[in-house]
């Protein structure tokens, strides 16, 4: 059973749950303009992990026959028969019910939303295979954590949690475009949908900074839109700075990729909710 824990986690790579997890607290906390207390902190983090649990378990399913032919997750155990299909399949269901029974404790709204959420999670792995628009999907996936936050406090979607929202979207499909590089040729060769394989490096860089640009307005007006001070500015300020430096360190060298990916855009989500944290107390 250890053993299969310890995959299970490996497979959906349970420690990039980092990316999400700060927005959704970063809502709730603005939508209830402090402390929203420890039900809602319980409930929104088995939400949190539940949702990328069964986001990344269809994800690793479907994927199964692309990745056994990439040299860069060929090991993976959804690939290299350390889990079982049986097993995935079990853990995509679990994590679906108690994404959708969490979601009925919280209000009637979050409950009728988890259904429609939980078809958009899965289906971010599809998108690949036939548009270049699964980057956005993915970016969606995510930039639906703030929404889930706000309706879990207020029962309602905010102007300014709409606002976060499209730039938690930008935010993460600019960064999977720096991340995709790594995968361009292959995608070439496979046919596969990605912006970097269609475009090339130089115009998926272009893009990605695009997005990211479109970050830092719709975080913008997200901070003016909720009435917020000087502690959410300086959040603002502090995700400019971690977005240039992202995109200065995968320009001068593709091999810091994962650098970027996973130690840059982990404390860009820390610290903006430490500040906010700051903001609201």
């Amino acid at each position: 059973m250890k053993k299969t824990l310890q995959k299970l986690s490996e497979l959906v790579m349970f420690k990039h749950s980092i990316f999400s997890l700060p927005f959704i607290f970063i809502a709730m906390i603005v939508a209830s303009g402090g402390w929203f207390g420890w039900k809602l902190f319980f409930l929104g983090l088995i939400e949190a992990i539940s949702a990328r649990n069964f986001a990344m378990g269809v994800n690793r399913y479907l994927d199964r026959d692309i990745d056994r032919l990439n040299p860069r997750t060929k090991n993976r155990p959804s690939v290299d028969g350390s889990i079982s299909t049986t097993t995935m399949l079990l853990f995509i269901l679990i994590n679906g019910i108690i994404f959708i029974v969490g979601a009925y404790f919280i209000n009637d709204l979050a409950f009728k939303l988890s259904f429609p959420i939980l078809i958009i999670l899965g289906g971010y792995s599809l998108f690949k295979r036939f548009s270049s628009l699964a980057h956005i999907v993915l970016g969606l996936s995510l930039g639906l954590a703030p929404i889930a936050g706000v309706v879990a406090v207020k029962g309602e979607v905010t102007l300014w949690s709409i606002y976060l929202a499209i730039g938690v979207m930008f935010w993460v499909a600019g960064f999977d475009l720096l991340y995709s590089l790594q995968d361009m040729e292959f995608d070439k060769k496979h046919n596969l949908y990605s912006i970097p394989s269609r475009f090339g490096a130089k115009a998926t860089m272009v893009i990605s900074r695009v997005f990211h640009i479109l970050t830092i307005i719709f975080w913008t007006l997200f901070i003016y839109s909720a009435k917020l001070g000087f502690w959410a500015k300086l959040a603002l300020i502090f995700s400019i700075l971690m977005l240039s430096y992202e995109h200065y360190i995968v320009n001068r060298d593709f091999k810091k990729i994962d650098r970027a990916f996973f130690t840059v855009n982990g404390y860009l989500g820390i610290m903006f909710l430490i500040l906010i944290i700051l903001e609201k107390i």
